[in-house]
């Protein structure tokens, strides 16, 4: 584990795409890795939440990972990556390559429980590195600014459905699915609109006894390489919008629709993907519709999406009654010493990066009228 001191400029919470981009640019515009600003994330190697993903995910099957800013300086590109080898061991190793190379100094473990008040500095509590004992160590660093940058993985969403803790079969969400195996001769119902609702429908099609899909929403799907600019430019308007106001954040697929591959037109024409409406009830032996039919099954797979990963930062008070944040071209409203890195309209991977060199710009300036001021007092 890096060493690190207990005190710094800046503190950058998670090194997915939206950290890694922040921390690049930070290091370009003159600060120091782990002198000037630290990184922390709480995953045990790089990779951010693609570490986590599921056996079969590949790139390009329907999830795009745009490259680092300064990838091409490693010869790396996404766009040339192995796409038959597991998604996320793929992130994971360019990442590592990634942090090596610039000497971003990544702190891991590193799981940050609390963001709060120090003066006019704030203090960040972490689990680091262990005891003898084999406990967590907290540790404490205290910086005048912190990016957050923990996206969602960490806070999945699962919908209340009446009698859903009554349910007698295996219950999992996204983060939770490993393989197809895992649910082997099952019936499975899965729950979701979006692309890994779709992507576990394939997955799990040679491996199920019987698949069920449902979702609250019918499902838009674009002819291959139909880019619907206009439909993307308004859900992220509507990000935009949202994160502006506090509200909690709309889906940005529901507003988008999702890509039609030919592996998702063959499925379609066979019979797979066809969607029924949303469940009225679950029960212990299966789910049940308003209409009273029912479809027994053994697990039901929650693909139902996340939000985004905020508790840590909860003693500074910064959630509006409307349930979100107020962020505005990722600075938070009600405390300037705290930026947003991947919110909202940059939770997009490209998005993540474009915000990457936009807030790492408002640091430096943040830092310089900070130093300014110590001076002049």
């Amino acid at each position: 584990m890096t060493i690190l001191s207990a005190d710094t400029s800046v503190v950058v919470v998670g090194a997915g795409q939206a950290g890694l981009s922040v921390a690049y640019y930070l290091r370009r515009l003159g600060l120091e890795p782990g002198i000037d600003f630290s990184v922390l994330d709480r995953g045990p190697a790089a990779g951010g939440a693609w570490q986590h993903r599921w056996d079969s995910l590949r790139l390009g099957s329907a999830h795009r990972v745009h490259d680092l800013p300064g990838m091409n300086d490693l010869g790396l590109s996404f766009e040339t990556a192995n796409k038959n080898l597991p998604a996320r061991q793929v992130v994971a190793d360019y990442y590592h390559r990634y942090e090596e190379h610039f000497g971003l100094n990544v702190v891991r473990p590193a799981a940050v429980t609390t963001v709060e008040n120090q003066g006019a500095d704030l203090l960040v509590t972490f689990s680091g590195d262990t005891h003898p004992t084999g406990e967590p160590a907290t540790r404490h660093i205290s910086a005048p600014i912190v990016v957050n940058a923990t996206g969602t993985w960490g806070s999945p969403f699962l919908p209340w459905y009446p009698g859903r803790d009554s349910f007698l079969g295996r219950q999992l969400h996204t983060t939770d699915y490993v393989s197809a195996e895992d649910l082997a001769g099952q019936r499975v119902v899965v729950v979701g609109g979006g692309t890994s609702a779709i992507g576990f429908l394939l997955d799990l099609e040679p491996a199920a006894a019987k698949l069920t899909w449902v979702s609250r929403r019918p499902v838009d799907f674009l002819e291959l390489g139909e880019l619907n600019v206009e439909a993307g430019l308004a859900a992220v308007a509507m990000q935009d919008a949202a994160a502006r106001a506090g509200r909690a954040l709309p889906s940005i697929v529901s507003g988008t629709g999702v890509p039609r591959t030919r592996r998702m037109q063959a499925a379609i024409e066979r019979g797979l993907l066809v969607r029924r409406p949303m469940f009225a009830s679950i029960e212990p032996g299966g789910v049940r519709w308003a209409d009273g039919s029912f479809v027994e099954a053994d697990a039901i797979l929650w693909a139902t999406g996340f939000r985004p990963e905020l508790r840590h930062l909860s003693p500074l008070g910064l959630r509006e009654k409307e349930g979100g944040v107020s962020v505005a071209g990722g600075l938070s409203w009600r405390d300037p010493r705290i930026f947003f890195a991947g919110y909202g309209p940059q939770a997009s991977t490209v998005g993540a990066n474009r915000a990457g060199r936009t807030i790492a710009r408002q640091v430096v300036v943040a830092l310089t009228r900070i130093q300014r001021a110590a001076r002049q007092g």
